[in-house]
């Protein structure tokens, strides 16, 4: 099963990843001021990635795909890493909505 690893920027920012099974990640989040906050994001992708929509499928200038999941007001709250195909983005899209419900949190900052 996977889980959420949260963590602190050098700049003191929190931010969490979302971790598959085989350790890797699979989802990151933006920087954060408060653990809370952090925690809240952690909550939106266990609540959004049930739902397709919510994940934005995109492809960068280097002609790379990734994808953002979105809460329901359109923020983003999380972004994978970089596929060579458009076949491994929807596999770390599957990822995403088989891990994240049930992932557990991990607080790497206590």
């Amino acid at each position: 099963m996977g889980k959420f690893v949260i963590s602190t920027r050098k700049n003191g920012e929190f931010q969490f990843s979302l971790k598959a099974t085989n350790g890797q990640e699979i989802l990151g989040s933006e920087g954060y001021t408060t653990k809370a906050a952090c925690l809240n994001g952690v909550d939106s992708v266990k609540t959004n990635s049930a739902n397709d929509g919510r994940f934005d499928r995109k492809t960068s200038t280097n002609g790379k795909f990734y994808f953002n999941l979105k809460a329901s007001n359109g923020q983003i709250i999380g972004t994978s890493e970089m596929y060579e195909s458009e076949a491994s983005r929807d596999n770390g899209i599957d990822s995403v909505k088989r891990n994240a419900p049930e992932a557990a949190v991990v607080d790497e900052t206590a």
